[in-house]
């Protein structure tokens, strides 16, 4: 455990090589662009109210509600802007552990930056670092541990409390009390449960982000809770040995799409279909689709709210199928009662391989046999998402992303001002500039 908390506290930014302060930037970046998008969402604006009324600001530490302006408790904004990424599916993510890290993570950083005035560039990057190796790490050891498989938050909280207890300049015995208490009170959700029924609960990833950061401020009070057992337990010691030789930072993956993960392959593959051959939609008699299992529960064809769409495998493949690609706005309410893509997705049928569950996690296959009235029969490749680390994006589609999501509601020079903070933060002179940006409603 000594390894772990020297590592919290001690991690310096002079011993990141360039490539892993790029993954930071990337992931920055990333995150904040989906952040801008998602605060259109009605999940948003619920959560936003709500920690304003329940998490207001105190005559202490303060943070601020992204796009919305007001001031609440770093804990009440990490909750809230945390479950505003997660209300639109397309941050980063981690493929062993099965969900995401940044949404908690950046979040809970910002917060951390704003109550402590700690606005140091290269203390931010570094912190974000230091959260993404423990929360994935966190991750690893959990779904190692435990028969069920949680949510994102059930292990974030671990990386979050991290966070606040490095802000907040915690000793280390404070710090593995407040790791004790994150993972007691994370939320170990049942994330095929919201698959099956998907609602706002989402990936629970606010919830364990809020955990981690209300954890650290708790063990700074003296409240106590150790052990954290997916830290401390010997049968977790391999997961945790590496850390500062192996950066977890630079193995997560890219969304091009704001769906579900384990959608995306099946889209890639009828993205592919749809590039080499020439047909049209009415002319699709009917559709396969080959994947693996937790794939296959994404079942819900005809989505009624944007968290049904995003949960689906049916609808993003008819979304693309008709479009070329997927955007927020193709998951919005307006979007989901599309005659034409609800044709289509009466035609699909899913179907379980047994070869492509046994690659999951580590990879995520679908194949797609679409066929057409005239007879021909259009078979894809077993198919992969773009955007793994095996497969990673350039910068330059990540900033066509950036822009995809930012631009409706910034504009073009507020975008574009806000994709170069993110870019070039670890050179900066402040993270001031950063958060003004993220704290001013956008127009």
């Amino acid at each position: 455990m000594s390894n772990i908390i020297d590592f919290i506290h001690g991690l310096k930014f002079g011993t990141l090589s360039d490539e892993v302060i790029a993954a930071a930037h990337r992931a920055l970046t990333d995150t904040l662009g989906v952040a801008v998008a998602a605060s259109t969402i009605e999940l948003s604006t619920i959560i936003h109210n709500h920690v304003a009324s329940q998490f207001g600001a105190g005559e202490g530490d303060n943070a601020s509600l992204w796009l919305d302006g007001r001031c609440v408790s770093p804990s009440g904004a990490t909750l809230a802007n945390g479950m505003t990424i997660d209300a639109l599916d397309a941050h980063d993510g981690y493929k062993p552990a099965k969900g995401h890290v940044g949404c908690g993570v950046i979040p809970a950083l910002i917060a951390m930056v704003e109550a402590t005035g700690n606005d140091d560039p290269k203390e931010f990057i570094t912190s974000l670092v230091m959260g993404y190796e423990i929360g994935s790490r966190a991750g690893d050891a959990l779904h190692a541990t435990a028969n069920d498989y949680h949510t994102s938050g059930a292990w974030v909280a671990l990386a979050t409390a991290a966070i606040a207890a490095r802000y907040l300049k915690l000793t280390g015995e404070q710090t593995k009390e407040a790791l004790g208490i994150a993972e007691y009170h994370g939320p170990r959700s049942q994330m095929m449960r919201t698959i099956d029924h998907p609602t706002m609960v989402k990936d629970g990833s606010g919830w364990g982000a809020m955990a981690g950061v209300s954890a650290a401020y708790l063990a700074r009070d003296g409240f106590t809770g150790a052990p954290a057992i997916s830290m401390e337990a010997e049968a977790v010691a391999k997961f945790w040995n590496n850390l500062g030789q192996r950066w977890l930072v630079q193995e997560q993956y890219i969304k091009l799409y704001p769906v579900c993960r384990w959608a995306q392959p099946p889209v890639e593959a009828v993205l592919a279909i749809r590039r080499e051959n020439l047909f049209e939609v009415n002319d699709i008699k009917a559709i396969k689709i080959l994947t693996f299992h937790e794939s296959l529960r994404l079942a819900t064809k005809h989505p009624t709210t944007t968290e049904q769409a995003q949960y689906s495998l049916p609808f993003p493949v008819s979304v693309a199928l008709v479009h070329g690609t997927i955007t927020a706005a193709h998951v919005s309410s307006a979007a989901l009662s599309d005659p034409t893509m609800a044709a289509i997705r009466d035609k699909i049928e899913v179907e379980e391989s047994d070869a492509f569950n046994r690659e999951f996690p580590a990879r995520r296959i679908a194949q797609v046999k679409i066929e057409l009235m005239d007879g021909r029969v259009l078979i894809s490749e077993p198919t992969e998402a773009i955007g793994d680390p095996e497969n990673p994006v350039s910068d330059e589609v990540i900033r066509e992303k950036f822009a995809m999501l930012t631009q409706p509601l910034l504009g073009v020079e507020k975008s574009d001002a806000l994709f170069h903070l993110t870019q070039n933060m670890a050179f900066a002179k402040t993270v001031r500039p950063l958060i003004t940006a993220l704290s001013s409603p956008p127009r």
